[in-house]
């Protein structure tokens, strides 16, 4: 009997801020992280290139993206689903 142990994808929840170019979106994922010293709380964001294939996403919309192999040079993400589509006003 084989046993294949799948390796674990990392998964991220993020906004899109940009969508520019065919296929592709840019998302930022914001956190939180304690100054080692004073313990005050500093934000801060991670900006990714993510695959779109089927260009639904929008900029505002809060997606959920996944690890995978190098699309291009910038993007290693691809997109699983759009949890919120943002509210144009």
């Amino acid at each position: 009997m084989e046993t294949e142990t799948k390796k674990m994808q990392k998964t991220r929840r993020a906004v899109v801020t940009s969508k520019r170019g065919d296929k592709s979106i840019t998302v930022q994922i914001d956190y939180l992280v304690k100054h080692p010293k004073y313990g005050k709380y500093i934000r801060r964001r991670t900006k990714l290139g993510v695959h779109d294939p089927k260009n639904q996403a929008g900029v505002g919309d809060i997606v959920d993206i996944a690890e995978c192999r190098p699309v291009s040079k910038m993007i290693s993400w691809r997109l699983v689903n759009i949890v919120k589509k943002a509210v144009i006003e």
